[in-house]
Formats: C-alpha cells, sequence, structure tokens
C-alpha cells in the first residue's frame, strides 16, 4: 500500500506554542522596565535587573523569541499548503526549532549578565551570534527547498515575502555583526566610528523591514484571505507591493542618523527614500484591508478577523509615521524623545502582535484538529484589552515625546534653556505611568491568550497527520 505524504505540522505546533509563551515572557519584562521608569528602586540594586540590561533583553525578547516564533510557525505552515508539499527536511526543520529556542535562553542569561555587544538589535555576542547565522542558514535551506519542490507551478506572494525576509535577514545579521572576539564574552565591531553606525543602522532599520514587516506581511497574504473567505484584493496589487517594498526599504536606515556625523547627502539619502515608502506600505494596507470587500459583516462575529484589521490599521498608520519622522525638520523635534517609543510600539504592538496573535489564533485550531478555539469569547476580551492598552501607550508616549522635544529646544530671550532636563523628566512622569497602565492590558491579554490556547490544546489531538492537499487542512 503506497504511503499518504502527510505535512510536517509537528515543528508548526512547537514554534505557534513558543509564540505565545515567549509573547508573555517578552511583554513581562517590557511591564517591569516601564514600572522602573516610574519607580526606580524597582531594581533591588540587583546589576542584572537594571534598566539598562533588560531593555535589550525586552526588545530581544519580542522582536527574535515572540516575532521569530510566529514567522517560523506561519512560515512552515504556508510554503507546504501552498506548495502542496512536506517540508524540504524533517529533521533540518527541527534543528530550527531547537536551534532557535537554544538561542532564546542564551540571549536570556547573557544579556542581563551585561555580555553585550551594545548594537542595537544585535546586541548578542559572538558565540551566539554564529549559531544565529547556522540556524539561519539551515532556515533558507527548508523553506527555499520547500519552494523547489513544489507541485504548483505559482508561488503565491506570501512565499515571495517569507524568501525575501529570510534572505535578507540573513545578509544584514552577518553584514552588521562582524567583529573580532578576544574573549568568549566580548568582541569588537570590525567597522570603526560613523561607518559602524551606519552598517548599524542599515542593519537596525531594515531588521523592522524585512523582520518585522516582510514577513508578517507574508502571514497576513495568506491568513487574512483564509479568515476572510475571501481572495486577496488584487493579486497584480501584492506584486507591485512586493517588489516596491524590497527595492525602497533597503535605502531608509540612515533617517536614524540625521544631525550626526553622517555625511549629508547619506542622510539626505536615507530621507527620501523613506518618504517614498509610503506608496509601498499603503498599497499592501489597502490590499489587506479591502480583502474584506463584501465581508465587513464578519467582523461583527469573528474577533480574529477584528485582530487582523486593526493590526493592518495599525500598519498603514506607523508606515506613515516612519516616513514623515524621517523629514529633517519633524526629526529634529522627535529625536531622541518618547515619540519614537511610541512609533516603534504602534508598529510592534499594533502591527507586529496583533497580526500574530490573530494568526496564532486562526492556526493553532487548524493544528490540533478543531474547528475553531476553545472560546471565541475569550478572543474577543483578549482583543479589547490590547486594543485599549496599546492606544494608551501609544497615546502617552506621542503627547510626552512632543512634550519632550518643545522643552528640550525652548530658550529665553537671553539664549539659554528655558528647562532643565529634570524639568521634562518630572513634566513627563504622569505619561510613564498611562503607558505601564497600558503595557499591563497588554500583558493581561496575552493571560487570557494563553489559557484560551492551552484549553484548546487539551481538547484536540496533537498527533494527526494531515494528508497533503487534504482540502479541510487547507
Amino acid at each position: 500500500m503506497e504511503r499518504v505524504e502527510t505535512y510536517n505540522d509537528k515543528v508548526v505546533r512547537q514554534f505557534a506554542i513558543m509564540t505565545v509563551v515567549w509573547g508573555i515572557v517578552g511583554m513581562l519584562v517590557g511591564v517591569i522596565i516601564a514600572a522602573q521608569l516610574l519607580w526606580p528602586a524597582l531594581n533591588f540594586d540587583v546589576p542584572w535587573l537594571t534598566y539598562s540590561r533588560l531593555r535589550p533583553l525586552h526588545t530581544n525578547a519580542v522582536i527574535f523569541a515572540f516575532g521569530g516564533s510566529a514567522l517560523f510557525a506561519s512560515s512552515y505552515y504556508i510554503v507546504q499548503r501552498t506548495c502542496h508539499t512536506r517540508l524540504f527536511s524533517d529533521g533540518l526543520a527541527a534543528f530550527t526549532f531547537w536551534g532557535w529556542q537554544l538561542i532564546i535562553v542564551l540571549a536570556a542569561v547573557t544579556l542581563p549578565l551585561g555580555i553585550t555587544t551594545s548594537k542595537e538589535y544585535a546586541e548578542l555576542e559572538w558565540p551566539i551570534d554564529l549559531l544565529i547565522a547556522v540556524v539561519w542558514v539551515v532556515y533558507a535551506i527548508v523553506f527555499l527547498g520547500t519552494l523547489a519542490k513544489r507541485k504548483v507551478r505559482h508561488i503565491y506572494v506570501a512565499n515571495w515575502f517569507f524568501a525575501a525576509y529570510i534572505i535578507t535577514i540573513a545578509v544584514l545579521h552577518i553584514g552588521n555583526s562582524a567583529a573580532v572576539p578576544v574573549s568568549l564574552t566580548k568582541s569588537y565591531s570590525v567597522y570603526a566610528g560613523t561607518v559602524d553606525a551606519m552598517v548599524q543602522w542599515w542593519y537596525g532599520h531594515n531588521a523592522v523591514g524585512f523582520f518585522l514587516t516582510a514577513g508578517f506581511l507574508g502571514m497576513m497574504y495568506y491568513f487574512v484571505p483564509k479568515q476572510a473567505g475571501r481572495p486577496v484584493y488584487s493579486y497584480r496589487l501584492s506584486v507591485v507591493h512586493f517588489w516596491a517594498l524590497v527595492a525602497i526599504y533597503m535605502w531608509a536606515g540612515p533617517h536614524h542618523l540625521h544631525y550626526t556625523t553622517l555625511p549629508d547627502w547619506a542622510q539626505t539619502l536615507g530621507m527620501v527614500f523613506s518618504v517614498m515608502l509610503v506608496a509601498p506600505s499603503w498599497g499592501g494596507m489597502i490590499n489587506g484591508i479591502m480583502t474584506l470587500s463584501g465581508a465587513w459583516h464578519k467582523l461583527r462575529t469573528d474577533p480574529i478577523l477584528k485582530f487582523m484589521i486593526v493590526s493592518l490599521s495599525f500598519y498603514g498608520m506607523s508606515t506613515f509615521e516612519g516616513p514623515m519622522m524621517s523629514i529633517k525638520t519633524v526629526n529634529a523635534l522627535s529625536h531622541y524623545t518618547d515619540w519614537t517609543i511610541g512609533h516603534v510600539h504602534s508598529g510592534a504592538l499594533g502591527w507586529v502582535a496583533m497580526i500574530s496573535i490573530g494568526c496564532m489564533y486562526a492556526l493553532i485550531p487548524r493544528l490540533y484538529g478543531r474547528k475553531e478555539m476553545y472560546s471565541s469569547r475569550l478572543i474577543d476580551v483578549h482583543f479589547w484589552t490590547t486594543t485599549i492598552g496599546i492606544v494608551l501607550y501609544v497615546a502617552s508616549m506621542w503627547i510626552a515625546g512632543v512634550m519632550q522635544g518643545l522643552m528640550w529646544r525652548a530658550t529665553n530671550p537671553d539664549g539659554t534653556l528655558t528647562y532643565t532636563f529634570v524639568e521634562s523628566l518630572a513634566a513627563t512622569y504622569p505619561y510613564y505611568a498611562v503607558r505601564l497602565l497600558g503595557g499591563l492590558l497588554v500583558l493581561s491579554g496575552m493571560f487570557i491568550m494563553i489559557y484560551n490556547v492551552w484549553k484548546t490544546v487539551a481538547s484536540g489531538s496533537s498527533t494527526r497527520d494531515v494528508p497533503v492537499m487534504a482540502p479541510a487542512a487547507a
């Protein structure tokens, strides 16, 4: 009897569950450091609990542990379904799961100990960087190998986004992390001074552009049409969106270095390309939202669609705000203020977290042989706690940031500064309390999610094998 080929959903299940787990860990650390900005004594004079050590742990946990696990899970699921074939290698796929979890654990140990390169979003030291490179290259082999053995000629647009993000992150990580080791826990960048800053923000902004944008757009282009029961609004627009985005994003990094020693022409180049990014970004947002044409009524009864559509709204807002903040005259006010923090979390929580949560809610029941999550009502509660929390967080940081920028540039008739830095900090204090409240609401939603996931998994099957091209599984 001929053996029926099945999908490899084991690794997808593993990454999906860890997405929720790491989401709670990363956001919990975020809440702790938000509380420390209100009450500095919360570090208890313990070095590894200080804000300066927990903050990079927070960013790495939410971006690479939570976001990364969501990307692994969804890309492995989507590439199998859209290519009508099993993953290229079960062994290599398992290696990417365990390797990625090891990287996360090593980050959770080394960063609080103060072992860091101090590079934004690239703080991990050289032995861990090498492991990241190995795991990522294996990830590329599994994903691109699956594409190569596909049983359909067409490559669905979501896979273009996933492939671009995988290849680009490999180049960015290896390029930016090039270093000379001097011990097991210390290395120095091969770049120096302004060149180091330029390479860092070529990496840093494209980590946003590809890891936190292109990969999650791949999720969106599969799960939004699936959840809405509608085809993508415009497939042609999705292709234009892809090529425009990958062509322009690579040049936007210098806008992080306005008014620095970076040459003016490079700063202006970054600003111009950043402003150009509005077009492809909004093309993707419009394409996602308009996919609901003829199905808007589903938003009344489907909280998963609420997560997805509101995430697209945040995506559109963030990708307008970012280019605006890259304009030099606006940047003169916003730079180094909490406005930047508000912008980052508008994208990271509003776009990345909400689309990830929505996709996990859509994906997990399918992985465990259930038609839907244990409780649709709990998903709705999670949606509202998250949405209200994000609005409180982002709005408080916007207001605080604009206030800070105006206070810092205010001068008296004789040219002296009107306000001391401490006065601006005191004025910001109430907004830090609102931010903490917003973060607590977002974190509480994640606890609701893990309970809902636990009940769903407990009543489902974790050993089911889905035949390739089975209509119910696709």
